[in-house]
């Protein structure tokens, strides 16, 4: 037997393993009900946007939470962060123009030292809006979130049925360009391997995730958790806003959206690689040990697959072809619910592999430029500390 058929029955273990043993990553079904039973008094919630040069995508985001039918009351508090293209501005306009839930637009002004601009503006928009209105939940979501007119609502409803601290979503992202099909599916898929949902929403569990741009969180979990004070560095703000809240005591719940859908759009590779490359390093602690990890294991369970089944196949290694074969199935077949999810075609489930030799690079390129001092560059502002979570 050679090292490399070796090798391929390695990855096709990975693979059984991944398939019945990662809490079902692979399924699209932990989804809110459709049918919640409603609370007999609807909780005050606050809603708060950061928004640093967002005007562009405003227009398609802020009315559809300007037009939520919530029973209770709800108010809007969208935090400008200092924005050069007009955010604030154009926000009031939409509020004028649409009507609906009342709007509060405010700025906090640059951050201090060690704190993201998107905390700090979180942070001033979660205390103005319990000043204002003694919010029992605060929904945090981004400026380039839309929500149907059902989902402030079922947030609530699933938050107070099931007594739980915090409730987010996975919103579902824009899929129109060649681009987005090839990478976003995969995107939320790699996500899901790493959190599984099931692992999540166990009472007990260990594991912890949230979904930054759909996070509905009872005010008493914010002083629990001391959040986002405690989290104030972390660029990737919703993994610790989770764990800082499951460290607390608190219950969460992460699950696929079907009434969250993001706005914006990320028309060529370009666009997707800065979306990627941005946080990858700091998703991996900033550790070179670790990325070597990271490395060798997309190149065991992503790569060594396709490479075994047809490198197999040109040389007449059967056994080794049928290894990687195998494990090929195995991995086209965990990816096609996602597709499903998505409204793609099934034969991308094909093209994984390269997705996660994209994925690899970035990784790797997001490493080098955290090295360059440009890590976690995001509209104007570099953070280059490591993640405290």
């Amino acid at each position: 037997m050679t090292v490399t058929t070796v090798i391929a029955g390695l990855s096709l273990l990975v693979w059984v393993w991944l398939l019945l043993g990662q809490g079902f990553f692979w399924r699209t079904d932990v989804r809110l009900p459709r049918h919640i039973a409603e609370p007999s008094a609807w909780p005050t919630v606050a809603v708060v946007v950061p928004a640093r040069d967002e005007a562009a995508v405003l227009g398609l985001s802020l009315p559809s939470l300007l037009a939520q039918q919530y029973p209770g009351r709800a108010e809007i508090f969208l935090v400008d962060d200092g924005s050069t293209d007009g955010t604030g501005d154009v926000a009031r306009e939409l509020a004028e123009r649409h009507g609906g839930l009342p709007l509060t637009v405010s700025s906090p002004g640059e951050p201090p030292p060690g704190w993201t601009g998107k905390l700090w503006a979180v942070r001033h928009g979660v205390a103005l809006a319990r000043e204002r209105t003694g919010a029992e939940y605060l929904l945090l979501t981004d400026a380039d979130i839309a929500h149907r007119p059902d989902s402030l609502r079922a947030l609530a409803a699933a938050a107070v049925g099931a007594d739980l601290d915090m409730v987010s979503q996975m919103a579902r992202l824009r899929v129109e360009t060649g681009w987005e099909r090839l990478i976003v599916p995969a995107f939320v898929y790699f996500f899901s391997q790493l959190y599984p949902f099931r692992w999540i929403n166990r009472r007990r569990g260990r594991t912890a995730a949230a979904a930054g741009g759909c996070v509905l969180i009872r005010a008493t979990a914010v002083d629990a958790a001391g959040v986002p004070d405690s989290i104030r560095q972390s660029v990737i703000d919703d993994i610790a806003l989770a764990r800082a809240v499951r460290r607390s005591g608190g219950r969460i719940w992460l699950g696929l959206a079907d009434s969250v859908d993001s706005v914006r759009p990320y028309p060529d590779l370009g666009e997707l690689w800065r979306m990627v490359s941005r946080s990858a390093y700091a998703q991996l602690r900033h550790s070179p040990a670790v990325l070597l990890g990271t490395v060798l294991g997309l190149v065991l369970i992503y790569l060594v697959p396709p490479a075994a089944a047809m490198g197999g196949a040109a040389t007449g290694t059967w056994p080794l072809c049928a290894l990687g074969a195998a494990a090929w199935a195995v991995m086209t077949a965990t990816y096609l619910p996602m597709l499903r999810y998505y409204g793609q075609r099934r034969w991308l489930a094909l093209t994984l592999p390269y997705t996660a030799a994209l994925y690899l690079l970035m990784t790797v390129d997001s490493a080098v430029q955290h090295y360059r001092g440009r890590g976690a560059a995001w509209k104007g502002r570099t953070y280059s500390r490591p993640d405290p979570t």
